[in-house]
């Protein structure tokens, strides 16, 4: 599956590399590898209203973060002991985290002389075991990833001084789960392709200026060290860390717990790459396969879509032309009818006849004038005529009573 993101990604090239105009923001920051506040007594901060305390932990909280820290430390003990797992040794004594809320409290709760960056929102006191964390930071996706790469250099910290930034870095990256990132296989793949990997002794002190270099920097440091922890487990590495903590040298360190040198190690590291990040996992991968493929049915999707939308819009004017046709037929067809059913036009008035004007038509009498004497009929039934004809219409004798 990331060979599929991976293709993807690198179609996007242009995009990638006008990215390296702009510096990438960090999103944590620590103090080791750079001047640290003096190693004396620290008053606790006026903001820390309470603490919780586990065994190898002990959190300060802001009246705004305690919910925060109450969380973290029902799992702050197993993060510990992944560490563990992967160093091969634990470092010693309690570590203190202090969490607020914003940036407000986030500086306040800082060490004096130890200011945190603008950029940061984590910070980590490595010489002191002591972690910065705002609870803003903790309630986001990469939140749990911060504090487990301040933890590292925390612990690197503790357990040795004289660790080079590609081994911190490295390490901080395994412990964190960032080394299985998308970003990270990208990095290598383009160093493979364009034969741009560094040297881990160039990457002792100093670290890349351009941001494309500096993703290249990251990706190979936590490749390495993965390919160094698999190679030779938490024992390889804890007898790494017993030597570092000796005060000798990295390299001579890393020659007595490996039994072999750097610059063998990063040779027989250098060998896989292009097995591992170059093209040729991605043409001999069936991954190849399902993402042609895949190509394909998306190709055939967008092509049926646009089909169908051209179909849509030739019925959609089809059906406006029809409905204009038949609304024009029905308004030729009112118009029509409106004709038949108009008044015929009045007969001009006559014309004179030699300076006469013709007599005036004669009056129609009106329906008022004929319906008048049915009107009056009634009262004309009661004359003097119909009663002389009442009384001379004979009567019914009367009936003889005997």
């Amino acid at each position: 599956m990331r060979h599929l993101l991976l293709l993807l990604m690198l179609l996007l090239t242009p995009l990638a590399r006008a990215q390296e105009l702009v510096v990438p923001t960090p999103e944590a920051g620590h103090a080791n590898g750079g001047v640290e506040p003096a190693m004396v007594p620290v008053p606790r901060p006026e903001l820390v209203v309470g603490e919780v305390a586990t065994p190898r932990f002990r959190l300060l909280y802001t009246a705004k973060a305690e919910g925060s820290a109450r969380q973290l430390a029902s799992n702050i003990e197993s993060i510990r002991d992944t560490f563990v797992k992967v160093l091969g040794r634990d470092w010693p004594g309690v570590t203190e985290i202090r969490v607020g809320v914003g940036r407000e409290e986030f500086e306040a709760l800082a060490l004096p002389g130890g200011a945190p960056p603008g950029w940061a929102v984590a910070l980590a006191y490595p010489s002191h075991s002591i972690v910065l964390l705002n609870a803003l930071t903790l309630a986001g996706p990469e939140g749990m990833v911060t504090l487990r790469h301040e933890l590292a250099h925390v612990a690197l910290g503790q357990l040795a001084r004289r660790w080079p930034r590609w081994f911190q870095e490295g390490l901080a990256q395994n412990l964190t789960g960032e080394n299985y990132s998308m970003t990270h296989y990208a990095a290598l793949f383009r160093a493979v392709t364009q034969e741009k990997v560094f040297r881990f002794e160039h990457l002792h002190d100093a670290w890349p200026d351009i941001p494309s270099d500096v993703e290249i920097a990251y990706a190979q440091s936590a490749a390495f060290v993965a390919w160094l922890s698999a190679r030779y487990g938490p024992e390889g590495m804890g007898r790494l860390v017993d030597e570092v903590a000796t005060d000798q040298p990295f390299e001579r360190a890393f020659g007595k717990a490996f039994q072999s040198s750097l610059w063998v190690e990063e040779l027989a590291w250098r060998e896989g790459l292009a097995a591992r990040y170059g093209w040729l996992p991605l043409t001999t991968s069936s991954s190849l396969l399902w993402l042609g493929m895949t190509g394909l049915v998306v190709a055939a999707y967008v092509r049926r879509r646009k089909q169908k939308e051209a179909h849509l819009a030739e019925m959609e004017a089809q059906d406006v032309a029809e409905e204009a046709e038949m609304r024009a037929a029905l308004e030729a067809e009112l118009a029509q009818q409106r004709a038949l059913l108009a008044p015929p036009p009045p007969p001009p008035p006559p014309l004179p006849v030699d300076g006469v004007e013709p007599a005036e038509t004669a009056k129609t009498p009106s329906s008022a004038d004929v319906a008048a004497p049915e009107r009056n009929e009634p009262a004309a039934m009661h004359g003097p005529e119909f009663e002389d004809d009442e009384e001379g219409m004979p009567r019914p004798s009367k009936p003889t009573v005997h």
